[in-house]
């Protein structure tokens, strides 16, 4: 579990205990459930990246939403969105091995992760790495619950693919956008993996 959990989980677990020894069953049993929520929210599994050097990975556990072709920079691409329910791990991981050249914060709305319009509009944190492909932008982006972006990392740090560097708080967005050429393997609607699930393969 993610350390941050213990400090979300622990009071509304020892309230239910208290709750339970003053036999006050209902209101125990409900805070005992949402501490066990909440750790089961902030778990932080093990994952390991496919060998294929020129594999693409998710960077989050999710629904593919969107693989849509878009620009950046006046570049060609492509961006595929995934959208983090509640129920979804929210560690973010690394799309690609590279070097953060810088990370970009940006306050904005709090629209729901899964509608469109989020990945324009809503408070958002873009990790752009250096890759020997070209540069790769990764966004963590909040939701209309998540209102906490997390970031492990600073510019000029190295990552290696499926490598943590972050999270989200209950329920967000991740983008890639990815530089052409490149082979997309998904279509929006399957459910990912991340650091695990290829989503596309360099040409």
């Amino acid at each position: 579990m993610v350390k941050d959990g213990y400090w979300f989980a622990a009071p509304p677990l020892l309230l239910g205990i208290i709750g339970v020894v003053l036999h006050w069953n209902w209101i125990g049993g409900a805070l005992i459930f949402l501490g066990l929520f909440v750790g089961f929210f902030f778990r932080d599994p093990e994952r390991t990246p496919p060998q294929d050097p020129a594999a693409i990975v998710s960077p989050a556990d999710g629904r593919v939403m969107d693989v849509v072709e878009e620009s950046f920079d006046g570049k060609a691409g492509r961006r595929i969105s995934i959208f983090l329910s509640v129920f979804n791990v929210h560690v973010n991981r690394s799309p690609v091995a590279g070097r953060i050249a810088s990370i970009t914060y940006r306050t904005g709305k709090f629209y729901a992760a899964m509608r469109g319009r989020a990945s324009a509009e809503n408070e958002q944190n873009a990790f752009h790495l250096q890759t020997e492909h070209g540069e790769v932008v990764f966004t963590q982006i909040a939701g209309w619950i998540a209102r906490r972006i997390v970031c492990w990392k600073s510019a000029g740090d190295s990552v290696i693919r499926g490598e943590r560097v972050g999270m989200i708080r209950f329920g967000s967005r991740t983008d890639v956008w990815l530089p052409e050429p490149v082979e997309i393997l998904v279509q929006p609607g399957r459910y990912v993996a991340g650091g695990t699930s290829v989503l596309a393969r360099w040409k």
